[in-house]
């Protein structure tokens, strides 16, 4: 346009690509836009193909990948592992329409069909669908539907073992050279048991012997002195939970706690699962235990901590498996 403007104003073509400092042949090319089409020609437009033009696959080709990709893993196409990667993507695209892409291309296919690389969740192969399904539908409504009659406190309940090794996670360093982080040699370990609520409260327990029937009763002991109502107790169907010394407890404090079985092999059930995933998470980043003691007492203040969060701990029952509320 400046260009343009210098030609109106009676410059020569040659002084005008001398002074842009451009061809001739581009203020020519500007020149003749002008007269056609004035300064809307000139406008600046997109270069390139359109987004979704000349692709090598058509649209109901690349709908069917998509949906092969979420509905399936790749053993179960005939092709090797359960995880999908760039290259096994590709290589199901060489196998269905005898088309081979790179790496790359086959990554922006990925991120135009708005799938990103996660890292998946587990399932046992053990785990009955059949019970996850009756606990959805079924069994978790009838526990709420009691707790609100009752105007009993529903609380979710697991233990959790944590070790002095124990690092995860990840720190900033320079390439190529791994950041090294200190850690006692020594050996040890301390275990914990948290139940939490949909109303953003916890109770837990820190301990160092073995979770058995015993520690079992003592928690439980502690849930009733701290709660005055009726408490629903939610666990897994660990052999302590289950075990006479128990049930010869809960006989012995009737009406105080009820206690409901989650199904086998289904920890994605639990919320107070994602307290042990967050503690596991938050030592490392938080302390340096040298001995048992402080690895118990960093273990208490991280429960102290969350128990000053509650938005934290109603946020650990809005995972994508399970929405449990009273409401």
């Amino acid at each position: 346009m400046r260009a343009v403007a210098a030609l109106v104003e009676g410059h020569r073509r040659e002084d005008a690509a001398a002074m842009f400092k451009v061809s001739l042949k581009a203020v020519d090319g500007w020149w003749a836009k002008w007269l056609s089409g004035g300064r809307e020609a000139l406008s600046a437009r997109p270069r390139g193909k359109r987004v979704g033009e000349h692709q090598v696959l058509s649209e109901s080709e690349q709908a069917a990948l998509r949906q092969a990709i979420l509905d399936h893993q790749p053993c179960e196409l005939e092709l090797s592992g359960q995880l999908w990667t760039r290259g096994q993507v590709g290589a199901l695209i060489a196998k269905l329409y005898r088309v081979r892409l790179t790496e790359q291309g086959v990554g922006k296919y990925l991120r135009r069909w708005g799938l990103t690389f996660q890292r998946p969740d587990k399932r046992a192969v053990e785990q009955d669908g059949e019970a996850v399904r009756v606990w959805r539908e079924e069994t978790w409504p009838a526990i709420r539907a009691k707790a609100r009659s009752e105007g009993a406190e529903v609380l979710f309940a697991d233990q959790v073992g944590i070790r002095s090794g124990h690092i995860t996670g990840r720190t900033w360093g320079e390439k190529g050279r791994t950041p090294v982080v200190c850690r006692t040699g020594n050996r040890f370990s301390v275990n914990a048991m948290s139940a939490i609520s949909t109303k953003g409260r916890m109770h837990f327990m820190v301990f160092t012997e073995t979770f058995d029937a015993t520690v079992m009763c003592r928690f439980l002991d502690r849930l009733a002195g701290h709660i005055q109502g009726k408490v629903h107790l939610v666990l897994d169907g660990h052999s302590a939970h289950r075990s006479r010394k128990v049930r010869d407890w809960l006989a012995a404090h009737p009406g105080r706690i009820e206690l409901h079985f989650l199904p086998g092999y289904a920890p994605e059930l639990n919320p107070d699962e994602l307290v042990n995933a967050d503690l596991k998470r938050s030592l490392p980043h938080h302390s340096w235990a040298r001995d048992q003691a402080q690895l118990a007492t960093e273990t208490r203040r991280f429960f102290h901590r969350r128990q000053r969060q509650p938005h934290i701990i109603r946020g650990y029952f809005g995972g994508p498996h399970v929405r449990y509320t009273l409401e």
